[in-house]
């Protein structure tokens, strides 16, 4: 998971870059641009707007991809202290077009977001149990070993199916061949759970004792999946089969899909002002963007503090996380709306219920996409 969550954020600070507009010190100009051939007098074409000194050295080919992948200019250092002390300010200059000064709210948001988890992926939370991976591979051996006996079993009475034309053996038959698919199916998603155990940290789920348990339960039929529909509750029961790949999917999910997070978030702010002119969804999503962006930001560090602090650390965290939140989403709210102070704190109070509406709508997302991906 570390690889993936690695290429997450190159790829983040990528996509980020592609939609900044070119910046930093672009050297002594010349006289031509060397791309489009129009005169030029400043330090960027006026026709096509690049650099008119081309750099063709090493050095500034590191400084390139050091741009591209972490956006590491001067507009980052404007940026950052706003968004976490006055992001009213920022919000409302971004929507009024002082932008080059500042990193654009998507292309910071990518990037925030892919490098947290990123870090995340490196500072798992510390397991309640002790973990011996001997003994996880042990079991995760044993698991395939049953799924491909229960697939000999399967393929074995197919074979000695009847095979004549009545009703009763072309529904016999029928049976015991999606009892194969079911037996082939489990097999491969054990020893792709394999594959989960290995890349992911045995510390990010804690102990493993619990996933032996669902699965015995999911197979005895103890734990019973009923959503309506029958083909959602078969794909459910065999990822709770394989509980441990089902985590990890719902994982890989989670930050592949974490821009959803702004579609989602967006009408409940834009519900906010129905009856105020003169804002727009344009400003409803920047405002969006950079909170998303500190929320991103304040939970690498609360799992830092979590990580190396202990309980005492969680528990500075929990009351911290009290205060920080509303007190930004106020600051945010009052500054980038003009409000007033009761204005701010009414809409505060409801935005804080909004967020944890949105925050389940994604939860449920995610783990329906992991689920059934």
């Amino acid at each position: 998971m570390e690889l993936d969550a690695v290429g997450g954020a190159a790829t983040g600070g990528l996509i980020g870059a592609a939609i900044e507009k070119p910046t930093g010190q672009a050297g002594e100009h010349a006289k031509a641009c060397a791309d489009c051939g129009a005169e030029v007098s400043g330090r960027f074409c006026q026709n096509c707007g690049q650099p008119t000194h081309v750099h063709r050295t090493l050095l500034h080919l590191g400084e390139e991809l050091l741009h591209g992948v972490m956006h590491f200019d001067s507009r980052i250092w404007r940026t950052l202290p706003l968004l976490v002390f006055n992001p009213g300010k920022l919000t409302r200059d971004w929507v009024f077009g002082k932008r080059t000064r500042y990193v654009s709210p998507l292309a910071m948001f990518l990037f925030t977001v892919f490098v947290m988890f990123m870090l995340l992926s490196f500072m798992p939370v510390k397991a309640e149990l002790p973990v011996d991976m001997a003994l996880q591979r042990t079991a995760l051996a044993n698991r395939l070993a049953a799924d491909q006996a229960r697939l000999t079993e399967a393929e074995g009475a197919l074979a000695k199916a009847p095979a004549g034309d009545d009703g009763d053996s072309k529904d016999r038959r029928k049976e015991l061949e999606g009892a194969v698919k079911d037996a082939r199916e489990l097999v491969a998603d054990t020893k792709e759970a394999v594959t989960a155990l290995d890349s992911t940290p045995l510390s990010v789920i804690g102990g493993r004792g619990w996933e032996e348990e669902v699965r015995a339960k999911t197979i005895s039929g103890e734990f019973k999946v009923n959503t309506g529909n029958k083909e959602l509750d078969k794909k459910l029961r065999k990822k709770l089969e394989n509980p441990a790949l089902a985590l990890y999917k719902i994982q890989q999910t989670f930050y592949k899909f974490s821009f959803l997070l702004v579609p989602i978030s967006l009408p409940f702010v834009a519900a906010l002002f129905l009856w105020k002119r003169g804002f727009t969804f344009y400003d409803h999503g920047v405002f969006v963007l950079y909170s998303l962006t500190f929320m991103a930001m304040l939970t690498m560090v609360a799992a830092a503090v979590v990580r190396w602090g202990g309980s005492a650390g969680g528990g500075a965290v929990a009351v911290g996380l009290w205060f920080i939140i509303p007190a930004h989403m106020f600051a945010q709210l009052k500054g980038a709306y003009s409000l007033s102070v009761f204005s701010a704190l009414w809409r505060t109070f409801m935005l804080l219920n909004f967020c944890f509406v949105t925050l389940l709508l994604f939860l449920f997302t995610v783990i329906m996409l992991g689920f059934t991906g």
